[in-house]
C-alpha cells in the first residue's frame, strides 16, 4: 500500500532495484526486454549526471524495494531564458498500481523541480494512455493545444 511508500532520488547504488522496474517501463512501451542494455543505459545517465530518477520505495536494506520511478531529463525554454525539466519517464510496475504511487513520484518531480527554480515540467504520453493522462490532469499539468509536437528519427 501507498501508506509504506516513500520517495527516493536514485543514485548507482540502486541500480538492482531501477532495472528491473526500466526494463518493465520499456516492454510497456512495445520494446524487448533487454536488462543488460537497461543497466548499461540507467549507469551512464546517473554516472555522468544526464538525469535525475527518483524512486517510490518501501523497507529498509536488503528488504528495500521499489514499486514506481521517474525519471526526469534537463533541458532550457530559450524563450524565457530559464531552465525545464522534461519528466519523460514515469512507470508504476503493474502489481503496484492503484495505490497512489504515481501520485506521489508525481509530487516528488514537482517538488524537485521547483527547489531548482526551474520554469516547470513538461510531459509526452501517448494519446491512448487515458489512465496517465487522467493522473496528469488531476495533477495540475495542462494539455498542450497550441503546439504540435515533430519528430526525425535516425533508427
Amino acid at each position: 500500500m501507498m501508506q509504506n511508500y516513500r520517495m527516493e532520488r536514485a543514485g548507482l547504488e540502486d541500480l538492482e532495484l531501477l532495472i528491473p522496474l526500466f526494463d518493465e517501463y520499456r516492454v510497456f512501451y512495445g520494446q524487448v526486454s533487454d536488462p543488460t542494455g537497461a543497466r548499461a543505459f540507467l549507469t551512464e545517465r546517473l554516472k555522468h549526471d544526464e538525469s535525475v530518477i527518483f524512486m517510490a520505495v518501501e523497507g529498509e536494506g536488503n528488504n528495500k524495494r521499489a514499486g514506481g520511478l521517474t525519471q526526469l531529463y534537463p533541458s532550457f525554454s530559450s524563450v524565457t531564458m530559464q531552465r525545464l525539466w522534461i519528466l519523460n519517464d514515469l512507470f508504476v510496475s503493474a502489481t503496484q498500481r492503484g495505490f497512489g504511487l504515481g501520485s506521489l513520484l508525481l509530487k516528488g518531480a514537482r517538488d524537485f523541480a521547483v527547489s531548482t527554480g526551474t520554469k516547470g515540467l513538461s510531459l509526452t504520453t501517448m494519446t491512448d494512455n487515458f489512465v496517465a493522462q487522467r493522473l496528469y490532469e488531476r495533477q495540475g499539468y495542462i494539455k498542450d493545444d497550441e503546439f504540435y509536437t515533430y519528430n526525425l528519427f535516425f533508427k
